[in-house]
This record gives C-alpha cells, sequence and structure tokens, in this order.
C-alpha cells in the first residue's frame, strides 16, 4: 500500500517500484482529497489509510525518518540509505494534517457533503469519452442524477433509494445486462464506466454499514457518525474508535528526531544525512551529516522548518535565519531561490497556512507572474518546476531534475533549459487562479492530457529535440505530481 514513483508510457512501458516519504505523504492526502471531492466514503477513506500504515509501519527508519526512497514490493530501503530532510518535513506536515482531517470525520454527515457532486464529475468523465451515442443506461444515469442533485436526499432512506437506483444503472453498464450498454474492455469508457459502478456502490456499501435499516434512530436529516455512535449503533461506535487510532498514529509517526540534521550554530537544518552507502560493493555505516544547509525562506523545506518548530523541536530562530534575499525579477520584489522553481515558492502552500501582505505572500504572487512573463517571452505555456525531462537512461527512463526560471533563482544556467510541467501551473491555482487556469487549458488543447491526467511534462529545449520537432512530451505520469495537482484543485475549491 505504499505509491509507486511514476508510471511512463513511452519510449518503454515502465512502473517505478520505488517510493519517497514526500511520495507517501501526498498519496495520504490525495485520498483525503477524494473524500472531500466525494469521490470515495469516509470508508475507503479510512481502509486506505489503515493500509498505507500498515504498510509504513513495516518500513525501516531511522530515529524516527522514513528514509528517502524505498522499494515498494520489498519494502526494503534503497542504497544509499539517506534522510531527506525535505522529505522528512513534507511527510511530517502531511502527517499532520491528515490527522486534523481525520479527526473531523466524526462531525460529518455519513455520506460525504459532495456525494452527489462527486457522482457527478465522474459522469462526466465517462460522457466526454463515450461514444456518440450513449447507452440507455447511462442516460437513465444521466437523468436520476440530476434530479437528485435538484431535490437533494436529505435523510438516509432517501440517500439509500437514490443510490441504489444509480447503483443499478451503473451495474448495466459494466456488466451490458440490456444487451448495448457493454464498452469495449480496457477502454476509456469501461474504466470509467467500472469507476462509477464501483463509487455508486460503495456508497450503498456504507450506508448499509452504519445506518442499517433495522438499527437506525428516527432522524429528520442525514447524521452524523458521532449521533449514530450516541444512539447506539455499534458499526459508528467501532468507526470512530479506529479513527481515534489512524489520528494518534499520523501524531507519532509525524514525530521525528532533528537534533542530527541541526546545526546550533548556524541555525540551520542540512540537506540530509547519509547512514549507509555502497562502497565497492558493500555497504558502508558512515553516519555522515551533508555539509550545505537549506537558508533561503523561498524553499520548500521552510514546512521542515514550520513543522519541526511547532512541534517544539527547533527554536524559533530557525526560521528567521532562513534567508531573505530579495530580487525584483521585473514582476514585484521576490524572496531569491536556488533554482527559480515553481516548487520552491508553492509547494509548502499545499498545507501550510497563508497570510496576506506578507513577504512570503507577495514573493509567491510575484514569482508567479515572472513565471507568466518568462512563458510569454518564449512564446510557450508557463510553469517551471522540477520534473521529468525528454532525456533517458539505458532503461529507457525518463530523467528527473530541477528547472526554473532565470531571474528567481541563484542557480547558474537555467536559461538553457525549457521545460514545462502542468503540475507547475495547478500549483499557481492556489495563488493566481484564473491565469493557472487558462494555461491548463491551454495545454489540454496542446493534447497534453493523458489517461491518467496531464502528461509529466513538455520538453521545449532544443538540444533534446529531433530535427524538425519544436516540443517533445514527456510520456510519463509521476505521483507526487498527480497528487499536488488534486491538493491545489481542491485548495481552490473546497
Amino acid at each position: 500500500w505504499l505509491p509507486p514513483d511514476n508510471f511512463q508510457e513511452s519510449p518503454a512501458t515502465a512502473l517505478a517500484h520505488r517510493t519517497s516519504p514526500t511520495n507517501m505523504g501526498l498519496a495520504l492526502l490525495a485520498n483525503l482529497s477524494a473524500y472531500d471531492f466525494g469521490y470515495v466514503p469516509a470508508g475507503n477513506l479510512i481502509e486506505r489509510t489503515r493500509d498505507a500504515f500498515a504498510t509504513m509501519h513495516k518500513l525501516e527508519r531511522h530515529r524516527g525518518h522514513f528514509y528517502n526512497w524505498y522499494d515498494t514490493q520489498s519494502l526494503e530501503p534503497l542504497l544509499p540509505h539517506y534522510v531527506s530532510t525535505v522529505d522528512s518535513g513534507n511527510l511530517a506536515g502531511h502527517l499532520l494534517t491528515l490527522r486534523a482531517g481525520l479527526a473531523m470525520l466524526a462531525d460529518q454527515p455519513i455520506l460525504a457533503a459532495r456525494w452527489l457532486e462527486g457522482l457527478d464529475d465522474t459522469l462526466n468523465a465517462l460522457l466526454a469519452c463515450v461514444p456518440a451515442e450513449a447507452p440507455d443506461a447511462l442516460l437513465r444515469f444521466r437523468q436520476d442524477l440530476e434530479s437528485a442533485l435538484a431535490d437533494r436526499p436529505s435523510t438516509v432512506p432517501a440517500a439509500r433509494r437514490v443510490l441504489e437506483r444509480l447503483a443499478e444503472n451503473a451495474a448495466q453498464l459494466v456488466s451490458g445486462l440490456d444487451g448495448e450498454s457493454r464498452f469495449e474492455s480496457g477502454s476509456e469508457p469501461d474504466a470509467w464506466a467500472r469507476a462509477l459502478d464501483r463509487q455508486c456502490r460503495d456508497g450503498v456499501d456504507e450506508l448499509r454499514l452504519l445506518a442499517p435499516s433495522s438499527a437506525m434512530p428516527d432522524m429528520d436529516a442525514m447524521p452524523t457518525l458521532r449521533e449514530l455512535a450516541v444512539q447506539g449503533v455499534s458499526s459508528a461506535r467501532a468507526r470512530m474508535e479506529e479513527i481515534a487510532q489512524l489520528a494518534l498514529q499520523a501524531g507519532e509517526m509525524a514525530r521525528m528526531d532533528y537534533d542530527f540534521l541541526y546545526d546550533e550554530v548556524r541555525h540551520l537544518l542540512a540537506i540530509g544525512h547519509n547512514v549507509t552507502e555502497r562502497r565497492r560493493g558493500y555497504d558502508v555505516t558512515e553516519h555522515r551529516r551533508d555539509a550545505s544547509y537549506y537558508d533561503l525562506l523561498a524553499s520548500e523545506a521552510r514546512l521542515a522548518v514550520f513543522v519541526a518548530i511547532a512541534q517544539g523541536q527547533l527554536p524559533q530562530q530557525s526560521w528567521f535565519a532562513l534567508g531573505r534575499l530579495l530580487i525584483n525579477a521585473g514582476s514585484g520584489p521576490t524572496l531569491l531561490s536556488w533554482s527559480g522553481s515553481m516548487f520552491e515558492y508553492l509547494m509548502p502552500l499545499v498545507v501550510m497556512p497563508a497570510y496576506d501582505d506578507t513577504l512570503l505572500d507577495e514573493s509567491c504572487r510575484a514569482a508567479v507572474r515572472r513565471q507568466i512573463e518568462y512563458g510569454a517571452q518564449r512564446g510557450v505555456p508557463w510553469g517551471m518546476s522540477e520534473s521529468g525531462y525528454n532525456t533517458v537512461d539505458a532503461a529507457l527512463n525518463y530523467q528527473y531534475r530541477a528547472f526554473g526560471v532565470p531571474g528567481l533563482g541563484l542557480k547558474r544556467g537555467l536559461g538553457e533549459d525549457l521545460v514545462i510541467a502542468p503540475y507547475a501551473a495547478a500549483l499557481a491555482l492556489m495563488v493566481e487562479p484564473e491565469a493557472a487556469c487558462e494555461n491548463l487549458q491551454r495545454l489540454a488543447a496542446d493534447g497534453i492530457l493523458g489517461r491518467f491526467g496531464f502528461y509529466e511534462a513538455i520538453d521545449y529545449t532544443p538540444a533534446r529535440l529531433r530535427r524538425a520537432e519544436t516540443s517533445a512530451v514527456v510520456r510519463s505520469f509521476m505521483a507526487p505530481h498527480q497528487a499536488i495537482s488534486l491538493l491545489s484543485i481542491a485548495h481552490l475549491l473546497l
């Protein structure tokens, strides 16, 4: 129950059986967002969290920190055994956010507030890829769903009737009982039809578990989990207990020892710590802290500092030790970053509080404006960040590194590469939603949407293109970048 790092379609189909602390944390929050959007009921969220935690507890750790990479099949840490400060900070922040989200489940209606809208989203995804003439079962499903959205069921019996009718029509889409509804197996319409069927069945199962007709008290509105537990519904009580246990585990795993990463003279965290590396075929235990430090506020590492201070593990002075070098990149005073990437400026905003009219807030907005300006200057969509690019290794796997906009980063040579990552534009939804939405629509119109979402990147760098090519699509899907996109959309809409 660990997310793979990425799946690539070409030049060779491959699934990367490795994962990182950041990947794990983002996957947990993606599940929470799926619940918030109404795509999965609380029971599925809890099941996924439980299974993920059970797997995470099996992983070897160092002083509370998960290692930088694990094999998702053997669960062994990959060499070198390395503790990454930024990855640990990301996971800790994500676990604490998840803990708060889990704690809120008890006082939410037993069907998520957007359960109908969630079904509608899945239905629209299916309708977008079906043939011109939709099957009768699909048309009936759409009609029933539109009626439910217009006159929302407010009680358990009413919601049960709606879900059972929708589930019946969705089942026909998958099974083809009416003789015309079955889509070609493995096709995109088939995948969405099965997703719709599963979503309906999950909703029905949720009500059967928490609100069986024989045990339901009389209620005029959709009850919360806590209300059912107070009324003596045993399944609701059991779920309350499991939620409390999962929230406790999230808090415990978020607790990590930062002493060996912290420089008390500089008041900074090191980039990371080498525990074990391989030399001449032998594993060598080293315990060596990196000689470089995260020393800029405009960095994804500020989340690690923020969390560690909040947990009482670092002094507040650590926050003020982060560098605040200011530049004017043509879009207003901006904090300088290392590589000028969207990730450095905006990634922490997924879970960190933001405050208007502060230096950090203004810098994030100015960085996005500069990214927009640079895209227009180069005549391409905008959004540069760390991503895959159009170079492969001997095994035909895409390579990965940081890209950014000149003028925003200290790193030299930023103007030599031009790689646009759709997830970077998605991150900007939290700061400049209208411009980011237009940019994403442009990318979609350019054919950068694949079966699982936006492809990883478009590489416009001439040195990596064939003759007569103007760009190359990096046809892979990075699990963390897909999760970041979903969380950014949730940040904007929910």
